[in-house]
């Protein structure tokens, strides 16, 4: 197994969550010496405790985030005092200890209105709280760690540890006939894991000097839409497509406003970490679906539910 002597000690907030624990498992893939905090173990607004935690560690991962879009538009406080004010006390620790800082953000810093792929340097106007929330951080990693801080947007994320919209569609499959399903909102469906791989990747070549701080978009190549991923999800399940039905956003309000166009481009892995882009999202789906958790739900869906 391939061993990295020079990678030193990592550490990763919001280690409870689905990203966290897949960049744990990463980084003891590639025996990379690491410890994950969870909310309960590091309030990432806490000056002082953060700065204990970032001390002696190389490089920093930061999936610690209020994540609950609709949630935040009745606690925007909340969830800037997570989002923002707790990603600057990061950042502002990193940057004291001279450490490296991959941050997560999100596709809900930009407006969404796109007929193309967003590039990294799209100007951003996020449609609701959670999405303001989450550039105030992105602005405080740029401001302070203009070379060591690496912003890593990502959108439509679903993987084994924890609620998502595949685990959710095959959990459905097993209870219900039919589904509608929003056909007028464009992504692309991103799998935890492989963006926790490129994580790492991008750790390494940051700690070797080939990546270049700034904005990376962490998502799946190609598009589709939510019906589209409902559909595929069900095909490589061995369940009928024909099941999922389209319907409109309008059909479905949300406190939050969405997204229609969450494409985004992802030119700056070439061009300022030497990697390529993350793989097709059928090729990432048809990955996943194949690991225990979600071949145990497909399975399951496939019996209606029984067993």
């Amino acid at each position: 197994m391939r061993t990295y002597s020079f990678a030193g000690r990592w550490l990763v907030t919001g280690a409870g969550g689905m990203l966290g624990q897949d960049v744990l498992a990463a980084l003891k893939a590639s025996r990379i010496e690491a410890v994950g905090l969870r909310r309960a173990d590091l309030d990432i607004t806490d000056p002082v405790a953060v700065r204990a935690a970032v001390e002696g560690v190389t490089v920093v991962v930061n999936c610690a985030a209020w994540t609950d879009v609709d949630g935040a538009e009745t606690a925007e406080e909340a969830a800037t005092a997570v989002n923002g004010t707790g990603v600057r006390v990061l950042a502002e620790a990193c940057a004291a200890a001279h450490v490296r800082l991959l941050h997560v953000s999100t596709d809900y810093v930009l407006p969404g209105d796109a007929t193309e792929p967003y590039p990294e340097d799209a100007e951003t106007g996020p449609l609701n709280a959670y999405g303001r929330s989450k550039l105030l951080g992105e602005q405080a990693v740029a401001e302070l760690l203009p070379q060591d801080g690496y912003i890593v947007r990502t959108a439509w994320l679903y993987g084994e540890h924890g609620p998502n919209f595949v685990a959710t569609m095959l959990e459905l499959a097993a209870r219900r006939e039919s589904l509608d399903v929003v056909d007028d909102q464009h992504g692309q469906p991103t799998w935890s894991r492989a963006l926790a791989r490129r994580l790492v990747e991008l750790g390494l070549a940051a700690l070797k000097g080939w990546a270049m701080g700034g904005i990376y978009h962490g998502t799946a190549s190609g598009r589709t839409t939510w019906r589209g991923l409902a559909r595929e999800t069900y095909r490589l399940s061995g369940l009928d497509p024909e099941r999922i039905r389209p319907t409109t956003s309008a059909a479905f309000v949300r406190p939050a406003a969405r997204p229609a166009f969450s494409v985004l481009g992802h030119e700056a892995w070439e061009e300022e970490a030497g990697l390529p882009p993350l793989a097709d999202w059928r090729e990432q789906l048809a990955e996943a679906l194949a690991t225990p958790g979600f071949a145990a739900l497909a399975a399951k869906a496939r019996r209606g539910g029984t067993g």
